[in-house]
């Protein structure tokens, strides 16, 4: 039997590199003079009904586009490529950064619920800005009062009225504190499918906090390949997993940094040594402390091979793992020979040694500079054996690449298979069998005048802006009437 300690380590390596840059530098004379916007105010004028009435257009456009994405999101199309959710597939083919993708797609799964505010928007009279802001917070039986706002309105004046009026408690504060307290608890169990649940109620700090750690968690896990956070039943089962995912990141890093008091001095610093920790309790733990705290699977070494029997696979606390799970944690772990006597008690165990060396890492770092998936990139990876070291896989850079957890898990678990192209290229073959690499893709056919043809498809659907159809009516917020004014905070409130 083996013992696998699974630990997946980020190592930045730093890299050299002795460049020269030339520059170009173009020299722009200052211009004689100033234009005087007065000489020619037909001109203008025209000119600036121009930029609004294709602004208006654009938007009408941008309507249809979210309709399509929220479409091709119900349909859950961008699993085909593998990606984590829509918003990564269209960052990915469209060119749009993925906070602005995950917003686009949130927005469009909401619109689909408010049919008056996306009639509105596909006539060209709100921005994809003001859909944005009125999404969050209107529902089927609020949207008219919001709606009529936000037509008048500017959109940093409707993002001040949706941040400012939320629903709030008139409890006692006093009372609700006592109750917050006395109620916090919190579990963690694994249940009959050996999936494990955390359930907990938390002081508003301790939450607050928390939630800080998540959102840090992922913010440094997902940078560029975040989850959106939607409010559909389905989104909100991707945005759950987002989390747990920022939990497990969470949980690595604590014990990676341990959490051994620092001693200050005095009575602190000899209540420490005392204690047996003294000085060596400022630095993180390491050694035999920390093999407490490090995940732990049994898993035979037959059970790893592809035409082994399925035999022992399992956590520290008897929780089955599965064959293909075995083989991902696997990929990138330390490992410690258990041998046992005939009667089945244990005789010795190893050293425990690492499938992927320090060094071979900083090299696959320094190679694959993240996620070897099309389109991903993620920093944070596991090195995975392409043809598994149980398989009697080399563990060498030919044999090795980086994947991010989704798409390591992609490749084990989901059926997906990797082939080498080239020099070192890798392929993605999907259970369907379509290949996916990393190429770049091929511009779209556009018409010769792309802003005519987008103009002559909004007035073949019936859309007519003009000079004052996308426009703000009021300046400011005491500009706008009382009545729509109160309306809207009360469908808020």
């Amino acid at each position: 039997m083996v013992q696998f300690a699974p630990h997946v380590a980020y190592y930045a390596p730093l890299v050299v590199s002795t460049f020269r840059v030339c520059e170009t530098v173009r020299v722009y004379s200052a211009p004689t003079s100033v234009p005087d916007p007065f000489e020619d105010c037909d001109a203008l004028e025209e000119l600036e009904e121009r930029i609004v009435i294709l602004a208006a257009h654009i938007h009408a456009a941008n309507y249809q586009l979210l309709v399509l994405v929220a479409e091709y999101d119900r349909r859950r199309g961008w699993e085909l490529g593998g990606h984590c959710s829509c918003a990564h597939w269209l960052a990915f083919r469209t060119g749009i950064d993925l906070g602005t993708a995950r917003e686009k797609v949130r927005a469009a799964r909401a619109l689909v619920d408010l049919p008056q505010i996306g009639a509105s928007m596909s006539r060209g009279e709100l921005s994809f800005s003001a859909v944005r802001a009125l999404t969050r917070v209107a529902t089927p039986e609020t949207e008219c009062d919001l709606l009529e706002l936000a037509r008048g309105c500017t959109t940093a004046q409707l993002e001040r009225v949706v941040r400012a009026y939320k629903l709030g408690s008139r409890k006692d504060e006093a009372a609700r504190e006592r109750e917050r307290h006395d109620s916090r608890a919190l579990s963690v169990f694994p249940d009959d499918d050996g999936m494990y649940v955390v359930k907990g109620r938390l002081t508003p700090e301790v939450g607050a906090l928390l939630m800080r750690a998540v959102e840090a968690a992922d913010d440094a896990l997902f940078r560029e390949k975040g989850y959106r956070n939607v409010s559909a039943a389905t989104s909100r089962q991707v945005a759950a997993r987002r989390r747990a995912d920022a939990l497990g990141l969470m949980a690595e890093r604590a014990l990676a940094a341990g959490f051994d008091a620092v001693p200050d001095h005095g009575e602190d610093a000899e209540a420490g040594n005392a204690a047996g920790t003294g000085s060596d309790a400022r630095a993180p733990l390491s050694g035999t402390r920390a093999e407490r705290y490090q995940v732990m699977l049994h898993v035979d070494v037959d059970t790893l091979s592809a035409e082994g029997e399925r035999g022992l696979s399992e956590l520290e606390d008897g929780t089955r793992v599965s064959y293909e799970t075995s083989r991902r944690l696997t990929c990138d772990a330390s490992l410690v020979a258990i041998h046992h006597s005939p009667d089945g008690s244990v005789a010795s165990a190893g050293r425990r040694t690492r499938t992927i060396s320090p060094a071979l890492r900083r090299a696959l770092e320094a190679r694959d500079r993240g996620c070897r998936f099309k389109g991903c990139g993620l920093r944070f990876t596991d090195a995975h054996h392409v043809k598994h070291w149980a398989d009697g896989g080399e563990t060498s850079l030919k044999n090795l690449l980086l994947l991010c957890a989704h798409h390591h898990r992609l490749v084990h678990e989901e059926g997906w298979k990797i082939e080498w192209w080239g020099k070192g290229q890798p392929a993605f073959v999907d259970p369907r069998g379509q290949v996916h690499f990393n190429a770049g893709w091929k511009a779209p056919a556009l018409p010769e005048d792309p802003v005519a043809a987008l103009i002559a498809e909004n007035q073949r659907r019936g859309v007519e802006p003009d000079y004052y159809t996308a426009g703000a009516r009021w300046k400011t917020e005491w500009d706008i009437p009382r009545a729509i004014y109160c309306r809207a905070l009360e469908a808020l409130l």
